[in-house]
C-alpha cells in the first residue's frame, strides 16, 4: 500500500511548545556533525531513539509534525511517566477519535544527540496502526524539535542520516539550492506542476518526509487542480478519522528547480476523508511531497536559514508504479507475519479474480507468508503489468486459490 501518514493530529496544536532552551537537543562529545544508518520503510526515515534513558524504540523522523508523538501509552506508563494533560478529541456526531496525554521533561537520545526537557504528545494507542500497515515496529514520530536546532542530511539511497551544526554547514557541490519557507513550524515549497492537458499551476507544498506517497493535490486549492481523466477510486491512506479516501491519476510533470520528474503518480484526496487528516495547520497550501519524491534524491533539510538542497540519486528516473494488484494488506501478530486484506480496490486484479477483504494471505508464488516481511510482499503486487500471481489464501477456516496478472489501472 502506498500509505501516507498525513495523519495530522489536530491536537497537536493545544500542546504546549517549550522555548528552544527548554528543548534541549544538543549534539554529544563536543561534536559538530555525527552520522549514523537509519532505516528507509515504505519511503519512510526510521531512526533509532532512546525514550528517559532506558526504553529504545523507533521513531519515523517527520518534517510534518511540530511535537514528539508517542503512538501508544503503554510504553510511556513502562517508565512511569506523569501526564500534565488529558486530551478528548471528537469527530462529527461527537464520537471520539482520538484520546492523548501530555508528558514534560522527557528524555530523548538519538545516536550522537542528546534531548532534555522535551514535552511528548502520548496517544492511548496506535490509531494510525502504523506497525499493522508498515509491517515492522514504529513506536514515535519525531520532528520539528530536531530540524530546528540543526542542519538535516537524509541520504535515502544509503540509508543514512547526518546532522550537523548550522554554523559548521557548506553547501556541497553538486547540490542544487532551493528556497522553502518555515511556517507553522513546517517547510513549504514552491513547484511548477504540469498536468496532462498541458495545464500548469505553481504550487505551493508541504514537504512531508513523514509520508510514503509521492504527491498529494488538492482540487478544492485550486481551479487549475483537475482529477486526470485516466483515474482509479481508491483507499489512498489512514487517519486519525480513518480511511483517507480519493482518485489517483499521473500528472505530466513535477519540476523541483532544474530537475523535472515525469509521470508522477499523484493522489486526489476526498474532501471529507482529507480535512479530518491534513497535518493541522492553517497555513495554506496546495498539496504534500512525501517519501516516494523525496527518496528520489539526497535531501539536505536547513530550516535555520529556509533553504533545501537536492541532489539526485540512481532512483531519479525510475518509474511510478501503483499497487497493480489491488490489494491492502495489514499485518498482524507478535511478529507481523500474519497478512490480512484489509481492503481490495473496486475493479482492479484481486477484486475481479474474487479476493475478499478479511482473507488471510498465506502463500505468494507458493512462498509462504510467515516467511516474508510486508515490503516484500507489497513489491510483488508492484513488479509489472500482466505479471501472474498466485495467492493463496484462508477464508472461514478453507483454503482459497486466486491466480491473477497484475493490472495498470492508471
Amino acid at each position: 500500500m502506498r500509505v501516507f501518514w498525513n495523519f495530522i493530529f489536530g491536537l497537536i496544536v493545544l500542546v504546549p511548545y517549550p522555548s528552544k532552551a527548554q528543548l534541549g537537543f544538543a549534539l554529544t562529545n563536543n561534536q559538530h556533525k555525527v552520522e549514523f544508518p537509519v532505516e528507509i520503510i515504505n519511503n519512510m526515515v526510521v531512526l533509532p531513539v532512546i525514550l528517559n534513558g532506558q526504553l529504545p524504540l523507533r521513531f519515523i523522523l517527520d518534517t510534518g509534525v511540530r511535537t514528539t508523538i508517542l503512538t501508544e501509552k503503554s510504553f510511556s506508563d513502562i517508565l512511569r511517566l506523569t501526564y500534565s494533560r488529558h486530551y478528548l478529541v471528537a469527530g462529527p456526531g461527537g464520537e471520539k477519535l482520538v484520546e492523548a496525554y501530555v508528558t514534560n521533561n522527557v528524555t530523548l537520545d538519538i545516536p550522537g544527540i542528546h534531548g532534555e526537557g522535551h514535552a511528548m504528545l502520548v496517544l492511548e494507542k496506535d490509531y494510525l496502526e502504523l506497525r499493522n500497515y508498515l509491517g515492522t515496529d514504529v513506536q514515535g514520530v519525531l520532528g520539528y524539535e530536531l530540524f530546528s536546532r540543526f542542519v538535516v542530511s537524509i541520504d535515502y539511497e544509503r540509508r543514512k542520516l547526518i546532522v550537523m551544526s548550522p554554523d559548521y554547514f557548506k553547501p556541497k557541490r553538486g547540490f542544487q539550492a532551493l528556497d522553502i519557507l518555515i511556517q507553522d513550524t513546517k517547510p513549504y515549497l514552491y513547484a511548477p506542476v504540469v498536468f496532462k492537458d498541458g495545464t500548469t499551476i505553481n504550487a505551493k507544498f508541504m514537504i512531508d518526509s513523514g509520508a510514503s506517497h509521492g504527491l498529494v493535490l488538492d482540487p478544492l486549492s485550486d481551479p487549475v487542480i483537475k482529477i486526470p481523466e485516466k483515474h482509479v477510486t481508491s483507499l489512498i491512506g489512514r487517519g486519525l478519522g480513518g480511511a483517507i479516501t480519493g482518485q489517483i491519476g499521473r500528472i505530466q510533470a513535477l519540476r523541483l528547480g532544474n530537475y523535472q520528474i515525469d509521470n508522477v503518480i499523484a493522489n486526489f484526496p476526498d474532501a471529507n476523508s482529507y480535512i479530518d487528516t491534513l497535518k493541522s495547520s492553517d497555513v495554506f497550501r496546495n498539496g504534500a511531497i512525501g517519501g516516494e519524491l523525496l527518496s528520489r534524491f539526497t535531501v539536505v533539510f536547513n530550516f535555520p536559514k529556509e533553504k533545501i538542497y537536492l541532489k539526485k540519486n540512481s532512483s531519479l528516473k525510475k518509474p511510478f508504479n501503483f499497487n497493480m494488484s489491488g490489494i491492502t494488506l495489514k499485518a498482524l501478530g507478535a511478529r507481523l507475519r500474519k497478512y490480512e486484506v484489509s481492503d481490495v480496490r473496486k475493479g482492479s486484479a484481486a477484486d475481479k479474480a474474487g479476493v475478499l477483504m478479511g482473507d488471510e494471505l498465506i502463500t505468494v508464488n507458493g512462498m509462504p507468508c510467515d516467511e516474508l516481511e510486508l515490503y516484500i510482499i507489497n513489491g510483488f503486487f508492484n513488479a509489472r503489468a500482466g505479471k501472474k500471481i498466485r495467492l493463496e489464501f484462508l477464508r472461514d477456516g478453507q483454503k482459497v486459490t486466486k491466480v491473477f496478472a497484475l493490472e495498470n489501472q492508471i
